[in-house]
């Protein structure tokens, strides 16, 4: 697995080699549970009614393509650093307006295109945890944001019961990579990183506490499948748009 210096190669190169079965792994590995927690993102993003969205690490525009339809959004980033990802985004958003939908390479620790308060809202879908560094992309989201902006980020969680914990564990770290070596033809680390990269990922309330230090506030978190997944919701202070 790769050490820190050499995570974002690592993850960029990788996910350029499976972008063409990212889609079935996600189905089969989450028994196609990941949609309906991202539809739940997506309604918690509805209740603030953007008008300006960033989907970051938005991989093949699974996320991306579900922010498209809502009616208050006049202006969506889909964002990633593989363009074998972005090109399944830009299949999966070909009838929206490239005036309205824009598709493009970008690093999550560098958002350079977009301006200090510029943006009503960032998601994340399972991509913080694959960030050479978690702290840095945090601080670029807070800048970008509004004030009174929102923060929406999708990833794993850690299992609190133990004896839960146990099967989660044995699932997640010896069944999930053997899904994706099915679906590859053979054994291929990525997999294998996949599950691992949850090992220095924050639990729920650590996180919780990053995004306090980095300055969010009114942070709130939904956990999935006992905590194996979990949606957080932050915002920028300030502002007076209605939050979740």
């Amino acid at each position: 697995m790769p050490d820190r210096g050499e995570k974002s190669k690592f993850v960029r190169e990788n996910f350029e080699k499976i972008a063409s079965h990212y889609d079935r792994f996600n189905d089969w590995n989450s028994f196609f549970l990941h949609r309906s927690w991202k539809n739940t993102l997506v309604r918690w993003l509805q209740e603030a009614n953007p008008e300006s969205v960033l989907d970051l690490c938005c991989g093949t525009g699974d996320i991306a393509f579900r922010i498209s339809k809502l009616k208050s959004v006049r202006k969506l980033y889909a964002v990633d650093f593989s363009p074998s990802m972005l090109a399944f985004a830009k299949e999966r958003l070909q009838h929206e307006s490239t005036s309205r939908v824009v598709i493009q390479i970008g690093d999550a620790m560098d958002l350079k295109d977009w301006e200090n308060s510029s943006l009503d809202a960032v998601t994340m879908g399972f991509g913080l945890r694959n960030v050479q560094d978690l702290r840095k992309c945090l601080r670029e989201i807070h800048r970008i944001l509004k004030p009174g902006g929102l923060f929406l980020n999708l990833d794993v969680g850690k299992v609190q019961n133990p004896a839960i914990r146990f099967f989660a564990d044995f699932y997640f770290f010896r069944i999930v990579p053997w899904i994706g070596y099915a679906l590859w033809g053979g054994k291929n680390e990525m997999f294998d990183y996949l599950p691992v990269s949850s090992l220095s990922y924050p639990s729920q309330e650590e996180l919780k506490t990053i995004l306090q230090q980095e300055g969010f506030t009114n942070i709130k978190y939904k956990n999935f499948a006992f905590g194996n997944a979990v949606l957080h919701s932050a915002k920028k202070e300030g502002g007076h748009k209605s939050i979740c």
